[in-house]
């Protein structure tokens, strides 16, 4: 583990500092079409399903929760649980994920597929840094399309929520959305895009690394793509424990 761990950060900082030097000579570390490519891989294909699956949860959070306060004549806690819920915790979290499974897959899938045929290894001998010309433009993109993707999270899930308490728990729309904003606070903002941002750049770091270290022809690549997404999702899932301890020591 602490081996894997050792190299995911030595990309990192080999990946950076190849595209700095490559950028302090004037030049740009990467074509833009290739990193546009690449946001609209990992943002808007993930749109529709971060929407829907964000949809459900909200409304499935608020028909729970509602079901259990309603008992008690507290129903009116609704909004700011899932609000709050979803702006701090599973917005950032459920994102993670389902990004995780969707994008992590196909960089790994695809940077293994380039490694088997050595393709990697071409450009390397044509003077082309391996790292910021495969690396930079993916890990970038996940980095700064995965707060997008969580606000799309956050909204779809209030949406469903506000649709199921004014069905079921008799609170209207306008009410709903005033209770929200009485019970979010900037913490619970400011929470959610750390987490966003933390989580984009270890996806993106985790699917790269495990496709460029991919070795045994077409069964290895089917191993990386499997080890990418479960490595991905266990360290998403335990860095939001550690960002949820720092957060709370910070901030209560």
């Amino acid at each position: 583990m602490l081996q894997h761990l050792s190299s995911v950060v030595w990309l990192l900082f080999e990946t950076a500092q190849e595209t700095l030097e490559h950028t302090r000579r004037g030049r740009l570390p990467f074509r833009p079409a290739i990193f546009f490519e690449q946001t609209d891989r990992a943002g808007v294909g993930s749109i529709p399903l971060v929407a829907l699956v964000s949809l459900f949860l909200g409304l499935t959070m608020a028909l729970l929760t509602g079901y259990q306060l309603q008992s008690f004549g507290t129903e009116r806690l609704v909004p700011g649980l899932v609000a709050v819920g979803f702006t701090r915790e599973l917005g950032p979290l459920i994102t993670g994920i389902m990004v995780a499974a969707r994008i992590g897959a196909a960089y790994t899938a695809e940077l293994g597929t380039m490694t088997v045929a050595e393709e990697v290894e071409a450009i390397e001998a044509m003077g082309i840094g391996p790292l910021r010309f495969l690396v930079t433009p993916r890990v970038l993109a996940v980095f700064l399309l995965m707060p997008c993707l969580v606000v799309v999270s956050n909204i779809m899930a209030l949406i469903g929520a506000a649709f199921i308490s004014d069905l079921h728990l008799n609170i209207s729309l306008p009410y709903f959305f005033d209770l929200i904003h009485d019970a979010l606070q900037r913490r619970d903002i400011i929470a959610g895009v750390i987490k966003s941002f933390l989580f984009g750049l270890i996806i993106g770091l985790v699917a790269c690394y495990k496709g460029l270290t991919v070795k045994g022809g077409a069964a290895g690549v089917g191993d990386a793509t499997t080890s990418s997404v479960v490595t991905a999702i266990t360290v998403v899932i335990g860095f939001d424990t550690l960002a949820n301890i720092v957060l709370v020591a910070l901030y209560d």
